[in-house]
C-alpha cells in the first residue's frame, strides 16, 4: 500500500508532463532511462583513464595550462566482490570497476528519471504565458533555454550529491577559512587540534619537549 502511494505521488506529475509535453512518449521515456545508465556506466570507465577528465586544470609557472596530478581513490580501479545472484549468473566472483562508476549510476539515474522534470516546469511556465519556446535561436528546436531548461534541477542535484557522498575534506580551503578568522579564534583551534594529536600520541606532551 506505502509502495502505491509513492507510485501515485511519482506517476500523477509524470502523467502531467505528458499531457502538457504531448510529443514525449513512455517508449522514450523508459528507454532513456537504460540508456542514460548504461551509457553512463560505460562512459565511466572509459574516460576515468585520462587525466584530462579526472586531474583539474592548473596554470603553471611557465605561462600554460597544466592537466597532471595523482588520481584520487574514485579514479583508481579497485576491486569487488559480485553479490551471490550475479555470481551464479556472470560466473564471476570478483569485477574491477572505478568507484565513480558507482556513483555514475545515482547520477544517470537522477538525470533520465528525475532530470526531465526541470523540462515540466519550463512547459508548464511557457503554457502559462501562452508561448512554445523561450526564443527561436535554434531554427525548429527554440531558444538556448529550451535546450537546457533540464540543467538547472541536474545541475543542482550533482552539486549535493557531490558534496554529501563524495567530495572529502580539502585541506588547503580549511586552511584558508582558518587564515580569515580571529587571532583568538585561531588560537583556540591550536590548542584543541595540539590536545587532540597529544592525546593520539601524534605529538609528545609539553613535559616531554621540556
Amino acid at each position: 500500500m506505502i509502495s502505491g502511494f509513492f507510485l501515485t505521488i511519482y506517476m500523477g506529475p509524470l502523467v502531467l508532463m505528458f499531457l502538457l509535453s504531448p510529443k514525449k512518449t513512455w517508449e522514450g521515456f523508459i528507454g532513456g532511462f537504460f540508456s542514460t545508465v548504461v551509457f553512463g556506466f560505460l562512459f565511466a570507465y572509459l574516460l576515468a583513464q585520462y587525466t584530462y577528465f579526472v586531474c583539474p586544470v592548473e596554470y603553471s609557472e611557465s605561462n600554460s595550462f597544466a592537466v597532471s596530478c595523482e588520481p584520487s581513490e574514485l579514479f583508481v580501479l579497485q576491486e569487488y566482490t559480485l553479490p551471490s545472484p550475479l555470481r551464479t549468473l556472470l560466473r564471476w566472483k570478483t569485477v574491477k570497476l572505478y568507484p565513480f562508476q558507482i556513483h555514475s549510476i545515482a547520477l544517470s539515474t537522477f538525470a533520465s528519471l528525475i532530470g526531465p522534470f526541470g523540462g515540466f516546469f519550463a512547459s508548464g511556465f511557457k503554457r502559462a504565458f501562452k508561448i512554445k519556446d523561450f526564443a527561436d535561436t535554434i531554427p525548429g528546436h527554440g531558444g538556448i533555454m529550451d535546450r537546457f531548461d533540464c540543467q538547472y534541477l541536474m545541475a543542482t542535484f550533482v552539486h549535493v550529491y557531490i558534496t554529501s557522498f563524495i567530495r572529502g575534506p580539502n585541506p588547503s580551503k580549511v586552511l584558508q577559512q582558518l587564515m580569515v578568522l580571529q587571532p583568538e579564534q585561531q588560537l583556540s583551534i591550536f590548542n584543541t587540534l595540539k590536545s587532540h594529536l597529544t592525546e593520539r600520541g601524534m605529538i609528545p606532551p609539553v613535559e616531554a619537549v621540556q
